[in-house]
């Protein structure tokens, strides 16, 4: 996905600049950067981060990058933040979202006097630099950007930095979140809020959908009002933020919690494991409320070895994450051995992974493994963000079954398999469940997911799990 953070200070930003960003290394995979502008003007530095944290690649450039303003990222695809000249002034730049209608927007703007764009390996382009061009069309920063979400098929969200200060824009329906920090002498703009807390700052505003705002080191100008309409993720609480993120006011946590409370309310013991255990690390908040609530313990059978091992999703190849994710679980025996396990993960994607995790447990002498989904079936894929690096929605485990099932015209019985009083959802699940040779297996449901949450149905995207929207 990627995430980012900017200072606007009245003294120097750098070093609350990288400790900013360093703390959106769980939302991306493959580049970091920072951008500064100061005494010397405008400069910049991107590093590959995929076989090393974002803090030990940017360290030694602290030194050189000087100034009171500076915007900075992790990002998934795209080397970024980007410097940039044009008719509007010289501005840098870094985006997250994902644009579906790429070809569509790249002869717009070679129509308009556009000759060439940067092309990175594979022959994509670099989407923030297509953003910046499409910016660049209008007559004002704010206006380009307002162009930018009318004209973006997907979503977009936009921290961009002048000589005068930096401009934020949040995705027009609000599917990322956007807050600015407070203290004195400085504000800053964050993808994650937890990020500024131990800088000092305290939360300030958090930006609605298709707000634009302008940040300077004296306060905070509002560009463009919010729209009254939303979408935000709903998978940002699930899965990918971090716990001590909150969005729309819901913490991330706690919405676990309620989460593991409402599948153990659904289970009312029609299972009687021995212990509850979380699959590392998004499924342990959802473990420890569904251990609340059904009173059964809370235990790691299997610990994730830290100190080396990144998040199993970090390599581009799937064959080396489904190695990482094997290699970094250590199993301990004397919690498996003879036991009655229920696990909670928070989703099943391909399934490699988790129905490993269940056979490492199987040998490791477990007499049953349940298995609890902290979300719905995924049964889309996403077109809003990049949550996940999925080359066809067939790659989806829940898709492949249906495709064997329905053939090519699956698509018209798809809204089927996402009622879970329907008899071909309790096929799906039992299906699935035989393949991945789970004791049982039951999804968290879209209609308790919401409750969870606690947001208005209307105002969340759950396009992944039920096709709206």
């Amino acid at each position: 996905m990627g995430g980012f953070f900017g200072v606007a200070s009245k003294s120097s930003c750098t070093l609350e600049l990288f400790y900013g960003v360093d703390y959106h290394s769980h939302l991306g995979t493959r580049r970091g950067g920072m951008a500064v502008y100061g005494p010397d003007g405008f400069n910049r530095s991107i590093h590959d981060i995929e076989n090393s944290p974002f803090r030990t690649k940017f360290d030694r450039d602290l030194a050189d990058l000087k100034g009171n303003l500076g915007i900075g990222c992790i990002s998934d695809y795209d080397p970024q933040p980007l410097l940039v000249q044009s008719h509007l002034g010289s501005f840098a730049i870094t985006t997250v979202g994902k644009i579906n209608n790429m070809d569509e927007l790249l002869q717009a703007v070679y129509a308009n006097g556009n000759t060439h764009f940067q092309e990175m390996s594979g022959g994509q382009i670099n989407c923030t630099e297509l953003i910046a061009a499409l910016i660049c069309k209008e007559d004002t920063l704010t206006d380009g950007i307002r162009y930018v979400q009318d004209v973006v098929d997907g979503s977009i969200s936009v921290l961009l930095m002048t000589k005068e200060g930096l401009i934020a824009a949040r995705d027009k329906l609000g599917r990322t979140p956007l807050a600015i920090g407070q203290k004195e002498d400085a504000y800053c703009v964050s993808f994650e809020n937890f990020a500024y807390i131990n800088l000092g700052y305290s939360d300030c505003h958090e930006l609605g959908p298709g707000e634009i705002v302008k940040v300077t080191p004296e306060g905070i100008e509002t560009l463009v009002l919010p729209g009254k309409k939303m979408k935000i993720c709903s998978f940002l609480w699930v899965y990918y933020g971090y716990p001590t993120s909150s969005y729309e006011g819901i913490n991330v946590e706690e919405m676990r919690y309620r989460c593991g409370k409402m599948l153990a309310m659904r289970d009312k013991g029609s299972v009687n494991p021995d212990i509850v255990a979380g699959v590392p690390d998004s499924g342990i908040a959802h473990a420890i409320g569904y251990s609340n609530e059904s009173k059964i313990p809370y235990a790691r059978p299997f610990i994730k070895y830290t100190p080396t091992w990144p998040r199993s999703f970090m390599p581009t190849s799937q064959d080396q994450r489904n190695l990482i994710a094997r290699m970094k679980l250590i199993p301990v025996k004397t919690l498996i051995e003879n036991k009655r396990l229920l696990l909670i993960d928070d989703s099943i994607v391909r399934g490699t992974q988790l129905r490993e995790t269940t056979e490492f447990l199987y040998q490791s002498g477990a007499k049953e493994v349940h298995v609890r989904p902290a979300c719905p079936p995924l049964i889309f894929g996403c077109k809003f963000l990049n949550f996940s690096r999925l080359k066809s929605e067939l790659d989806l485990i829940t898709r492949q079954i249906i495709r064997e099932r329905e053939g090519e015209h699956d698509k018209s019985v798809l809204s089927e398999y996402t009622d879970p009083e329907s008899e071909r959802y309790a096929w799906l699940l039992e299906e699935i469940r035989k393949r991945q040779n789970f004791t049982t297996l039951s999804y968290h449901r879209l209609d308790d997911l919401i409750e969870s949450i606690g947001i208005d149905s209307c105002k969340l995207c759950t396009y992944c799990f039920d096709g709206k929207e």
